[in-house]
């Protein structure tokens, strides 16, 4: 299950992943936008603690109606990840269903979709920090976000031949059969922007059906590839390394595949 019911919209607008720089190169996304009508009811990723709902998140001062993340919640998680203490962050909503200090479970509506704070249309902001509730402590939601039913996901390190991350890149991601064709974006090591400990990226595209998909992107004017094999409920991985080229091989510390905030489901600021 997603912040968003399986029977919405409940999956990230292209062109606002984590890393991205759309308002500028000095302001990165550190979440994910999920789009969906004013109204729609938000629900908690897992069960946990709330530890903010309020306006003033951004700069921690509560009643602040300027901030950008608007009216959002924040979960302080029952679990974590290698001793590191979790949080989710739903931003922009339309109206909060919780308090401060009220315990909820995986799926209780938190709030509802809207536009308040820095957006540019009804969508909620969705953020994975750790081990603090802070704005520099983000990780990417869609390594987190458990794909729907016999779907995958797909994580990459592109680099140049220093082994320095390229940022910005542009990656087209095409299914072997016909099939819509996905793009995402890299990121680099900045600001509020950090790589999963263990994978090490600097992209992430969630909501992959099952399959065999064509990486290909531009690095010094020559266009690149290499085929990777999604897998159901798994995360596949490459890394590229200027002219050494491509390598699908999984990091070498053994670690689950996948950690879902709660049970797989079926099929800005």
């Amino acid at each position: 299950m997603r912040p968003i019911a399986a029977d919405q919209t409940n999956w990230p607008i292209a062109d606002y992943r984590y890393g991205g720089t759309f308002f500028g190169r000095n302001i990165v996304h550190t979440g994910v936008d999920i789009p969906s009508p004013e109204g729609t009811p938000i629900m908690a990723a897992g069960p946990g603690t709330v530890v903010w709902a309020d306006w003033g998140l951004f700069a921690e001062t509560p009643g602040n109606q300027s901030d950008p993340y608007g009216l959002a919640v924040a979960i302080r998680h029952d679990f974590g990840y290698n001793d590191q203490q979790l949080y989710t962050i739903y931003a922009h909503m339309s109206l909060m269903n919780v308090i401060e200090g009220q315990h909820v479970e995986t799926g209780e509506v938190i709030g509802f979709v809207g536009t308040t704070g820095a957006s540019t249309g009804p969508h909620v902001h969705f953020e994975v920090r750790l081990p603090f509730n802070s704005f520099f402590y983000t990780y990417n939601p869609e390594l987190w976000i458990a794909p729907p039913q016999g779907w995958g996901v797909l994580a990459g390190r592109v680099m140049d031949l220093k082994g320095e991350l390229l940022q910005q890149v542009e990656v087209t991601i095409t299914p072997e059969q016909i099939g819509r064709t996905f793009t995402v974006r890299t990121y680099g090591k900045q600001g509020a922007v950090n790589p999963d400990p263990y994978y090490n990226e600097n992209l992430v595209i969630g909501d992959l059906p099952a399959g065999i998909y064509k990486v290909s992107f531009k690095y010094e004017e020559t266009r690149v590839q290499t085929w990777v094999e999604i897998f159901p409920g798994q995360v596949s991985y490459f890394t590229f390394r200027g002219t050494d080229g491509f390598n699908t091989e999984r990091p070498p510390a053994a670690t689950l595949d996948f950690v879902p905030l709660i049970l797989p489901s079926t099929p800005m600021p």
